[in-house]
């Protein structure tokens, strides 16, 4: 509703007396879960994580443990309801995002993210406020939402930094321990024994969740280096809520590399969209849908059972491979379209057939040597060279699918 990013309250330092005339006029009256449901699958998205409670504590769901609610307000219905029906309607697999903070509730104490951080007298603030009565509310609400909606498959747990933030004064971050963590974690699996959980709450679980950012290799656990399962999560502009006045929206091209450049290291992407307050998608969110939606209906192969290609594979300069997952084929996408000829060193005798994936066009192939000879130019038996048209599919990001022998 104030449509100039979702940390209003905090960045602007809002009272929660000044942010309430968002509660009395909420009516997302052009919410339509099934169109959301459509737009997403059309886009090319398995599956979806839905806001149910933001950092200022508004619950998009009918919870018996607050009134600060969806149910209350001009909206009047279960909001969370209608997006699970309608996006397993669709066969897509569905999430819940749940904030660790929450700038409403009685509780909750002060700390580097509260709106009301720099206020001369925080420990009055925080006098008479329990955080285990607060991390208790969190599991009831919790255990709400995995107990009336059915299968629920991610849970996105947001945020934990236990760090010295430069804020003065220096309300400590919390972690673990003022979640209760354990407990919180406990309960859900309890609830949902298949249930996917990231590692927000500090402590270790399914997947790890670089955001806004692209790693440049595959995601490693910090201490011992080894390979995790990941996800990186990116916004179509700069912010995740709805930003009427937002200048930084992505080009089409920068939203089908991010994908690209995700998978070929090992990663899933979950791409964000912040609706109105009336509930729909406006025009820039659903041009950016529609960018990955006419990709991908030609493209999926190379993402879909896809992951980082095999090491004795090197990359071209301008290019991005993916491999599925029986390494039977191998997926170039050409970032940077070359002149007629691609060439594949140590490529040569491990290719059986070449086609662009868009069209199903076979790409002529030949080992050892590009064009003809010029002076100084020697052969390599090593070397796979793709004879490619000099003109660029009309794709934003053209890819050759190579069946291996």
């Amino acid at each position: 509703m104030p449509a100039r990013h979702e940390w209003v309250k905090s960045l602007e330092q809002l009272t929660t007396e000044q942010y309430s005339k968002y509660f009395k006029y909420f009516n997302p009256d052009m919410y339509d879960a099934k169109e959301w449901a459509k737009r997403a699958k059309a886009a090319g998205m398995k599956y979806a994580v839905m806001t149910t409670r933001h950092h200022e504590g508004f619950s998009m769901f009918d919870t018996q443990y607050s009134d600060y609610k969806c149910t209350n307000t001009p909206a009047g219905r279960d909001l969370i309801k209608e997006y699970v029906e309608a996006f397993r309607a669709e066969g897509l697999k569905v999430g819940f995002y749940y904030s660790l903070l929450d700038w409403y509730h009685e509780d909750y104490t002060l700390d580097h993210c509260h709106p009301q951080r720099n206020i001369e007298d925080g420990d009055a603030f925080n006098k008479g406020r329990d955080m285990h009565k607060y991390a208790e509310f969190m599991r009831n609400q919790v255990r709400e939402l995995l107990t009336n909606y059915g299968k629920i498959d991610i849970l996105w747990f947001d945020f934990s930094v236990n760090s010295s933030p430069d804020y003065r004064p220096c309300w400590q971050a919390k972690g673990a321990a003022e979640w209760e963590a354990e407990e919180l974690i406990k309960l859900a699996r309890s609830l949902q024994p298949d249930i996917i959980i990231d590692n927000r709450t500090q402590i270790e679980q399914d997947i790890w969740t670089p955001e806004q950012y692209q790693p440049l290799e595959w995601v490693r656990h910090q201490e011992t280096g080894e390979l995790v399962t990941w996800e990186a999560c990116q916004t179509f502009s700069g912010s995740w809520g709805y930003h009427r006045d937002e200048s930084t929206w992505k080009s089409p091209e920068m939203l089908i590399q991010m994908l690209i450049n995700t998978v070929c290291i090992g990663g899933n992407l979950l791409m964000n969209v912040g609706p109105t307050s009336r509930g729909y998608f406006d025009e820039r969110a659903n041009v950016a849908l529609d960018v990955y939606a006419k990709w991908m209906k030609f493209n999926s192969r190379s993402i879909y059972g896809c992951t980082m290609a095999e090491p004795e594979f090197v990359a071209p300069r301008g290019c991005r491979l993916t491999q599925s997952m029986d390494g039977k084929r191998l997926y170039i996408h050409l970032m940077e379209y070359p002149y007629q000829f691609l060439e594949l060193p140590g490529f040569a005798g491990k290719v059986d057939y070449a086609q662009f994936l868009h069209d199903g066009s076979e790409i002529r192939m030949r080992e050892g040597k590009t064009g003809h000879f010029s002076e100084g130019q020697t052969e390599d038996e090593t070397k796979l060279v793709l004879c490619l048209p000099p003109v660029k599919p009309n794709m934003i990001v053209p890819v050759i699918e190579l069946f291996l022998k």
